[in-house]
């Protein structure tokens, strides 16, 4: 039988990895990460997880270690935060590109320096060329599912990519909400043990990772592109799956709140949605015309999803909490591409919540009453940073 728990979002990943039956744990503490890897090596102590815990010097060494025991066909999980995931950079790129499917958790944190351990998508944005699938979590139950589902998605023998969960500091991380620890009987129907055909065999060695020549070496990197794309649909088929087996659906590539018909959309990422989907009933019930788009995945990215909705809207604003500098938010720089020939609603680019600057309804709601009224003004500029200290007169009463 399952049964609910009230659980910080860091732990929902720890109950996740041990669902998921994960055999290797490979990691390296870091704060706001730290009671992940905690609670996993409580479960281990307790007996109530099988799995190999091995302890690392450092982030780096802890995504070598994923990579070595997933070459051997064991199912490995970590977690890291930030500094400890650029750490990783190069360990990203080779567990990808050989591809093997580990499963690790993000917790978003800004990075230093000014020093900060508070929410921030940069972390994770700035590894997002690397090879991995990536899904922003808006809630704890939805950290814990997204481990399951992402095991299923990336042990795929036409996908094999590793997978990470995204989840914001504090704010998920560290408060408690209730969530379903799932029975385990249910679990393993839906998630069976990972058995690759290719692996490391004493009984009959091969080279993995071994050097290539020019002439082979794109074909490589094309093979892991189609495999992404193709992650689009199997992120669907599992989500569906996912919901027949649990009662629960975790919202696919892009989830839509309210878009049927809408003048204006907005779009957000991560644990700003859940306030986010609130303004918006507010907005509504005032006649409003507006609805809600949360980004999943931007990995793969759901180019064609933002396409069909948007291709009827007057005004799309989008919320990014990072910022790639010289340019604008990253979500932002992706649905500009993806609308680019095909819609030309105008678009606009809120900066938000960077260091884990509090994002209040009061603030979302002049955001997205500001992005309504572009239909009429028309648009001031690009990029917007919301609530910065010396301009908070505009966005605080």
């Amino acid at each position: 039988m399952s049964e609910y728990k009230i659980v910080t979002g860091n732990y929902s990943s720890a109950y996740g990895a041990r669902l998921a039956r994960a055999e290797v744990v490979s990691a390296y503490p870091i704060t706001p990460q730290t009671s992940v890897v905690e609670k996993i090596a409580e479960f281990v102590s307790d007996g109530k997880m099988d799995t190999e815990y091995v302890k690392v010097e450092s982030e780096h060494s802890a995504m070598a270690g994923c990579i070595a025991a997933s070459t051997t066909g064991a199912r490995t999980y970590t977690a890291t935060s930030a500094h400890g995931l650029a750490l990783m950079h190069e360990m990203l790129m080779w567990a990808s590109r050989a591809r093997l499917p580990v499963v690790m958790t993000n917790v978003n944190r800004a990075m230093g320096p000014p020093w900060s351990v508070w929410a921030d998508h940069l972390d994770t944005i700035a590894q997002k060329g690397t090879g991995w699938l990536q899904f922003f979590c808006e809630n704890n139950q939805e950290v814990l599912d997204s481990i399951l589902m992402a095991y299923k998605i990336c042990e795929d023998e036409d996908i094999m990519l590793p997978g990470m969960i995204v989840e914001d500091a504090f704010i998920l991380s560290h408060t408690r909400e209730p969530v379903e620890i799932y029975d385990q009987e249910k679990v393993d129907e839906f998630l069976p043990p990972y058995d690759p055909d290719v692996k490391l065999d004493i009984e009959n060695p091969a080279g993995f990772g071994s050097l290539v020549m020019p002439d082979w070496y794109m074909d490589f990197a094309k093979k892991l592109e189609e495999a992404m794309e193709g992650a689009k649909d199997k992120i669907k088929e599992v989500n569906k799956e996912f919901e027949e087996t649990f009662g629960r659906d975790p919202g696919g590539l892009i989830e839509e709140y309210k878009t049927d018909g809408v003048d204006v959309l907005v779009i957000t990422m991560g644990s700003i949605s859940g306030t986010s989907k609130d303004v918006i009933d507010e907005l509504r019930d005032e006649g409003h015309n507006i609805g809600l788009a949360r980004l999943r995945t931007l990995r793969p990215f759901p180019k064609e999803e933002i396409r069909e909705l948007t291709k009827n809207v007057n005004v799309v604003g989008i919320l990014d909490r990072s910022y790639s500098f010289g340019a604008a938010g990253d979500a932002a720089r992706e649905i500009k591409e993806a609308l680019y020939g095909h819609n030309s609603p105008v678009v606009k680019n809120y900066i938000v919540g960077l260091g884990g600057r509090d994002l209040t309804p009061e603030i979302l709601e002049k955001i997205f009453l500001d992005t309504i009224e572009l239909q009429d003004k028309g648009l001031d500029q690009e990029v917007e940073w919301v609530d910065l200290r010396s301009d908070r007169k505009k966005w605080r009463r």
